[in-house]
């Protein structure tokens, strides 16, 4: 038999600036943070679900790391139960521009639909609902 992949665990997303970050999952997206390590090497994650994303300080990165990490090098789609009008008003009460959207996508699993923003690093940041 072949090895295959069966989920996702955490990604690693590069910060300029890790407390703006950090407030941005965690007021917008909703996403608790986590803290692991040893005083040392404290290191600061975002759970979502079953979850997460590692972050590294731009220059301060953890090894092993990307080859070229970078901040706003990334593009994620995350999804959500909670209807998009909901969300529209919550960004729009938090001074988050929505770029694109509500628009049809297709995801892993099926349609979409999907509202597109950015997070403090200029990462594309997809928030779908699955119709």
């Amino acid at each position: 038999m072949r090895p295959h992949l069966s989920s996702l665990d955490h990604l690693v997303l590069t910060a300029n600036d890790l407390k703006r970050t950090v407030a941005f999952y965690h007021q917008i997206l909703g996403m608790e943070v986590i803290r692991f390590g040893d005083p040392e090497t404290l290191r600061v994650a975002l759970r979502f679900g079953t979850q997460k994303i590692n972050l590294h300080q731009a220059g301060k990165e953890f090894e092993p790391k990307a080859k070229t990490p970078a901040p706003g090098t990334a593009d994620l789609c995350f999804l959500t139960e909670v209807p998009l009008s909901d969300w529209q008003s919550h960004l729009e009460r938090n001074s988050v521009s929505i770029e694109e959207g509500p628009v049809s996508r297709t995801g892993a699993t099926g349609p979409l639909n999907s509202i597109y923003i950015r997070d403090p690093d200029g990462n594309l940041i997809e928030i779908s609902v699955s119709v």
